[in-house]
């Protein structure tokens, strides 16, 4: 459970209906198998001591005790198990029969909660043989005596040595209702709703099903267990198909095949849901009374076999990666229309270098001018050479430019920067942070007075992951009128451009695109070499590709720099090594505090993902904060 992550499982058994003593052999071997896998949170099928199809032979107390003995020698059986255990059975209580899930754990009955909602609908009528469940905590009878094992549905299973697991249960029909008991629940400060389910199969439910389950995890912030009856249940009038899943904040992490028994297991992160819960200041949580049952479970690191993206702002199958960037594209261009409308701009003025930045902006100011009918002549490209400039990169960027029907400019810089150098005492072989930063100004300047006396305004072509590591010159490209890639990351930038080139642009421009996808990304400010890129950003700050991942799980969800580093290792194993990923990451951290004053200064731009930096939006972060706990931690890291 290191890191907040724990495995659970969600188990359909084979059942023989009524056949109690089969069912809960099935059940402890499963268990058995369940605990091997390593499983702290395991969820069977609704009723599935007895069947959930029974009918009117749940009015047979031969099955009731015999059902009831079965619960008892299951709840035994975890005294040599770790974890905590949801099973299904019907349970008598002051002459009324109600649907319950049983919480076992170190070889006791936790607790029972029963059904809410009886659906008496189509081919259900459960209403015949159960009663609702009631809201207020009775104590259960066993064997004649008073207990004091809780049955209702207002409670909630707290683990003691992780105070952010609280389990919470609802059963099948209780999460198709207008307002599923989860909700209830989840505002009493569950993290994690099993779902004890008997789910039949018509064609096209599971794609619902899949959905349900999928949203009301997001929307609930909570992991979300819901494990369905399968083979062996009665056939006579419907098929149970077995279909169940496991999901975490509106994301399905696995589910199983349909008509298939057996187990499926994943990994539920818990500190991941209780920091969306932390940044979302409408989850109201209640103080009402709730009854709370502890149990506890052994601590232990939790092998990870969950999906993580390596990738993380990046949709990895194409129809929605598609979907997405003709999305963000659309954001970006609608957030631009809007400024140049309002401010009544007659021209955008932007930078062209030929990498993916200014590309990218370039692509969204033409989409915006387009929206408003405008003709792209007003669109100012201006290319501005330098010291590192590369014809590779110059030929692309006019290319370019002519091939979308903006205006091309060229202005070198050289001259202008010389003399800056000579008016400051610089030496021009002196190829130091002011040798940089002074070409960056200085082409920034070009740009803010062209806008002035060509009435219009500085487009910024400036990316979310250059603003995490301050990788951009203050007052320099970290200044426009209105940045539109200011919450795009470098991995996602380059699919944007990508699909841009796919499937918007004429053969020739598709052409420059591909060789600007394909060339290194630069800032160009040290001679080349050889006629060559001499300057890598990727050798100087690192790869972006970790750099994204970090930052995504840094501002997602708030996660420890030991917890991000060891998803790191997880998802690029074959990409980089151990050493590799924890000097980045030193770096990430180290730049990421130090250059927030970068940040609070951001010019505006729309928002396009989950992740933002606008010191208006996201991240209200001090631009003095100290770095040391966040570094001692990734100190300690090595080894």
């Amino acid at each position: 459970m290191k890191d907040g992550f724990i495995k659970v499982a969600c188990i359909t058994p084979k059942v023989r209906v009524a056949d109690v003593t089969y069912n809960v052999k099935q059940i402890q071997e499963a268990m058995e198998a369940s605990a091997k896998a390593g499983a702290m949170i395991v969820v069977f099928p609704e009723l599935c001591i007895t069947g959930y199809s029974c009918h009117d032979l749940f009015y047979q107390r031969t099955l009731l005790t015999q059902a009831k003995a079965g619960l008892l020698s299951l709840a035994k059986k975890t005294e040599d198990l770790s974890g905590i255990f949801f099973v299904g059975l019907p349970w008598e209580h002051q002459g009324k029969l109600y649907n319950v899930a049983a919480a076992l754990c170190g070889g006791k009955v936790l607790g029972f909660v029963p059904k809410t909602y009886l659906p008496n609908y189509a081919e259900f009528y459960e209403a015949r043989q159960f009663t609702p469940g009631m809201q207020e905590i009775v104590n259960v009878c066993l064997e004649g005596q008073e207990t004091d094992i809780p049955l209702g549905t207002d409670q909630v299973f707290r683990c003691r040595e992780i105070p952010e697991l609280v389990i919470a249960s609802e059963i099948c029909e209780d999460l198709w209702t207008p307002c599923p008991p989860s909700g209830r629940h989840c505002l009493h400060g569950a993290t994690l709703i099993a779902n004890l389910s008997a789910s039949d199969e018509v064609t096209g439910k599971n794609a619902y099903r899949k959905d349900l389950v999928a949203m009301t995890s997001a929307r609930l912030y909570c992991a979300y267990l819901y494990a369905s009856a399968g083979e062996g249940e009665s056939t006579q009038d419907v098929v149970y198909s077995g279909h169940s899943l496991i999901a975490e904040n509106g994301s399905i992490l696995v589910e199983s095949d349909l008509f298939a028994t057996g187990m499926v297991l994943s990994e539920i992160d818990v500190y991941a849901i209780t920091a969306k819960r932390h940044m979302m200041s409408t989850y109201e949580m209640t103080d009402a009374d709730y009854y709370e049952t502890y149990f506890s479970l052994p601590l232990q690191e939790t092998k990870l076999t969950r999906f993580v993206d390596k990738a993380p702002f990046v949709p990895s199958d194409e129809a929605s990666l598609r979907r997405r960037c003709e999305e963000i594209l659309d954001i970006q261009s609608m957030g631009l229309k809007k400024r140049l409308a309002h401010t009544g701009a007659k021209t955008a003025v932007i930078g062209i270098s030929g990498g993916l930045d200014s590309t990218l902006a370039l692509l969204v100011t033409v989409r915006a001018f387009d929206m408003l009918g405008l003709d792209r002549k007003g669109v100012i490209a201006v290319t501005m050479p330098g010291f590192g400039t590369t014809d590779r990169t110059y030929q692309n960027a006019v290319s370019m430019i002519k091939s979308l029907g903006a205006t091309f400019r060229e202005i070198s810089i050289r001259d202008a920067v010389l003399q800056h150098f000579a008016d400051i005492g610089q030496d021009a072989e002196c190829h130091d942070v002011t040798y940089e930063n002074g070409q960056a100004r200085e082409r920034t300047q070009i740009l803010m007075d062209i806008a002035n006396k060509e009435g219009g305004m500085v487009i910024g072509t400036g990316d979310m992951s250059e603003l995490a590591l301050g990788w951009a010159t203050y007052n320099g490209d970290h200044m426009s009128m209105y940045g539109v890639n200011v919450s795009v990351p470098k991995t996602l930038v380059r699919y944007l451009v990508s699909y841009y080139a796919t499937y918007l642009a004429d053969e020739a421009l598709a052409d420059v695109l591909r060789d600007v996808l394909d060339t290194p990304v630069s800032p160009e400010l040290l001679p080349p070499k050889d006629g060559v890129i001499a300057q890598k950003t990727e050798e100087l700050v690192g790869p972006y590709e970790l750099h994204d991942f970090f930052l995504y799980h840094l501002m997602r969800y708030g996660s420890e720099p030991k917890k991000i580093y060891r998803l790191a290792k997880y998802a690029f194993a074959e990409d980089y090594d151990e050493a590799t990923i924890l000097k980045w990451l030193h770096t990430f951290y180290r730049r990421f505090f130090a250059q927030q004053f970068k940040r609070s200064c951001l010019p505006d731009g729309p928002k396009v993902g989950t992740v933002s930096l606008s010191p208006r939006g996201d991240l209200r972060m001090p631009s003095d904060a100290c770095a040391e706990l966040w570094l001692e931690q990734i100190a300690s890291l090595y080894k």
